[in-house]
């Protein structure tokens, strides 16, 4: 049923338990997870990352996107299940959606918040949009 699992993190507290419950559902249904980190710069959002990648080096995008996937997975057990970690760069909500489109994705897990510019809002932004136009189910966790 949900063979591939795709968690978006930011490494926010939300972001820990989406990850904890795609593991338990891909351990249910022997999937496997993909944990995808999107390094939203708001100029690759305009069309301008190549001046910005002039600024901060491509590496140190990577690096840091690794560093937030890595924290997130910080002290959780994946057991025997399949895990992929993937960085990329540009507006989260888009990036995911391409990935459920690319990569043939059959549950989206992601947290009800991260750390994006609207706090306190009933539903994150990234949330709401990946909610609404995915197609695939998605399964957001508070």
């Amino acid at each position: 049923m949900f063979k591939r699992i795709l968690v978006a993190t930011d490494a926010s507290e939300y972001s820990v338990r989406a990850l904890k419950t795609a593991l338990e559902i891909a351990k249910t249904f022997g999937g496997e997870v993909e944990v995808l980190n999107v390094m939203y710069l708001r100029e690759a959002y305009w069309g301008y990352n190549v001046v910005y990648s002039v600024l901060v080096p491509p590496e140190q995008i990577q690096d840091a996107g690794e560093l937030a996937i890595e924290a997130t997975l910080k002290g959780i057990e994946v057991g025997n299940v399949s895990l992929k970690k993937k960085v990329v760069q540009g507006y989260p909500a888009a990036m995911i959606l391409e990935e459920v489109g690319k990569e043939d994705i059959d549950l989206v897990v992601m947290g009800s918040h991260g750390y994006g510019p609207i706090a306190g809002s009933v539903l994150g932004s990234v949330s709401q949009r990946v909610l609404q136009q995915a197609e695939c189910p998605v399964l957001i966790v508070k």
